[in-house]
């Protein structure tokens, strides 16, 4: 037998290659291509940003750190009191002149009446004074026509003398006559010299008792008219801390007002936004309050000189070994429209944002000028003192025994009855 030799063993054959799917070959691609298409998405929201910003962006700033500012008007009283009405209270609206806070008036009362006694007292001592000179003078007269008489008996007296027609007794009793009344008008004219000094220049109703009198008066006039304390502006009132009863005195806040009509915007813009901004550049504002519902226009009022760091009451001090720079916020000062302010009013501490379009750069990055009138003014208490000079008057009329005028009786007759 013939032996069989084994070989190798044959190995099996591979299996075919399965051709792709038409669908997973497209998947494929699209996957691939997807990162492309986010780049050229970025690449063209890059751009148009960068164009943007170079053709609008740049010549805008913003910032959402800008509150509501206005005038706070602490209202305190003049005079020392004790409080006996409160007229209005918080939320509530006052116009100017208003009569807010009343305080007990009874001891300013007995002040003015003292005033008023002391005036007439002073205007009966002056007009006495003036009397006085009419009598002093005439004293001057009659001690001049008696040293006269005494001086012809002497001259009669020494010429009979010569001849031996008087004695030399009666010689010597006429010069001591003489001696005695020039000594009498010498005391006379300086007693006439010292009153007249006293009223030199002046009359009865300018003397200086008189008008110093006439000031203790006006005084105590104004005195009393301060127990009424009102309203110097229109606005509402946002504090109240004065109580029934209180005593107070002048310093004492006891309400606060703020008038509404007169707001504005304080925005802290960063010091890398403060390159572009001018005083009269136009800005819109959009408040919290109003959401994105209403827009504000105003425009630059002016920039403070000073960060709000470095102005605090505490100012950091950055002289250590571990400072950090911190970008600083300068307070910018937005006015706006009265009109939209009337048909949207806005309160003190608002959240705002605010964008300042700094296209225009011909105004001033400061100004020395006031760009806008920077106070109230008020002429509440021009009013106080109304009535008292007619009544000054009709005291140094009645006083002096003058005709008291119609004017003077009628307003004297007005203030007693309020």
């Amino acid at each position: 037998m013939s032996e069989v030799q084994a070989g190798p063993p044959s190995k099996p054959n591979p299996p075919a290659a399965t051709p792709p799917a038409a669908g997973s070959e497209g998947r494929g691609r699209r996957r691939s291509r997807l990162p492309l298409l986010l780049l050229a998405v970025m690449l063209v929201a890059a751009a148009g940003f960068g164009v943007y910003e170079y053709l609008v962006g740049r010549f805008y700033v913003s910032t959402d750190d800008a509150y509501v500012n206005g005038n706070l008007v602490r209202l305190t009283p003049q005079v020392s009191g004790i409080v006996v009405a409160i007229n209005a209270d918080e939320t509530q609206f006052v116009r100017r002149g208003q009569l807010l806070v009343e305080l007990d008036p009874h001891d300013n009362e007995l002040a003015l009446a003292q005033a008023k006694a002391t005036l007439a007292q002073t205007v009966r001592d002056v007009a006495q004074m003036f009397a006085n000179e009419r009598r002093d003078a005439a004293t001057v007269s009659a001690q001049q026509t008696q040293l006269n008489q005494f001086s012809d008996d002497l001259v009669r007296d020494q010429s009979l003398s010569a001849v031996r027609g008087v004695s030399g007794e009666t010689l010597e009793h006429d010069q001591h006559a003489v001696r005695g009344a020039s000594a009498a008008v010498d005391q006379a004219k300086a007693t006439l010299a010292a009153t007249h000094a006293a009223i030199v220049g002046t009359t009865p109703e300018t003397h200086p008792r008189v008008r110093q009198a006439e000031a203790q008066v006006r005084t105590a006039w104004l005195a009393l008219a301060r127990t009424r304390v009102v309203a110097p502006v229109d606005g509402f009132i946002v504090r109240r801390a004065v109580q029934l009863g209180q005593q107070v005195s002048p310093g004492t806040e006891m309400l606060a007002i703020v008038p509404i009509d007169s707001m504005w915007i304080d925005a802290n813009f960063k010091e890398t936004q403060l390159a572009g901004l001018r005083i009269g550049q136009p800005a819109s504002v959009a408040a919290d309050m109003y959401g994105g519902h209403v827009e504000f226009h105003g425009k630059v009022l002016g920039v403070n000189a000073g960060t709000g760091s470095a102005l605090a009451v505490l100012p950091a001090q950055n002289a250590s070994g571990n400072w950090i720079k911190i970008v600083q916020r300068l307070p910018v000062r937005i006015g706006l429209d009265p009109q939209e302010l009337a048909r949207h009013p806005l309160f003190v501490g608002l959240s705002t944002s605010v964008d300042v379009d700094v296209h225009d750069q011909s105004g001033a990055a400061l100004s020395k000028l006031p760009v806008w009138q920077p106070a109230l003014d008020t002429d509440v208490y021009a009013t106080q003192q109304e009535g008292v000079e007619a009544e000054i008057d009709q005291i140094v009329a009645e006083n002096l025994g003058r005709t008291v005028p119609a004017q003077a009786k009628a307003v004297a007759k007005g203030r007693n009855r309020s």
